[in-house]
Formats: C-alpha cells, structure tokens, sequence
C-alpha cells in the first residue's frame, strides 16, 4: 500500500501502479527524477508533489522497520523535509 508513505496519497499511488511502481522495494529502487516524470506526464495537479523523501521512506517500510519510518514521517511536512 504506497500510501503508507507520507506524501502519496490514492491517486498518486494509482499514478505510480500504473507506470509499474506497485510495491516499497519498486519505489526504493527507482530514481527520484523518474518519479518526478510520471507526476508530471499525470498532469499539473501531481506535477507539483515533491518525491524527494518517498523512495528511502519505502526502502524503510520495504525493511519492515515502521518504528523508525513513522518516526520519521512525524516530522515530514507531506513527505518533504521541514526546514
């Protein structure tokens, strides 16, 4: 369930199944410059999301550690950094 990441919600989850990312160990695995592609061929609405965090958020959840990722997304601010 990729919405478990903080900052992918249903659509955007929908978004990423459909260019093949279905599961954490995918969006670990693939570069953030590709996932900011497939948000922006989805359209404007998504091209603005910042992916920055998700794929070592999903490398977390692939590793079963969900102490240290809900952590962590505590202090995301929708998935990205707080300065």
């Amino acid at each position: 369930d990729l919405t478990k990441i903080e900052g992918i919600g249903p659509k955007i989850a929908e978004i990423l199944n459909t260019a093949g990312i279905s599961n954490y160990s995918q969006l670990a695995g693939t570069d953030k410059a590709r996932v900011k592609e497939i948000l922006s061929d989805a359209g404007a609405r998504f091209a603005s999301h910042d992916p920055t965090t998700w794929g070592d958020q999903a490398q977390l959840a692939a590793e079963g550690k969900w102490e240290q990722l809900q952590k962590w997304q505590d202090i995301l601010d929708g998935g990205k950094p707080v300065a």
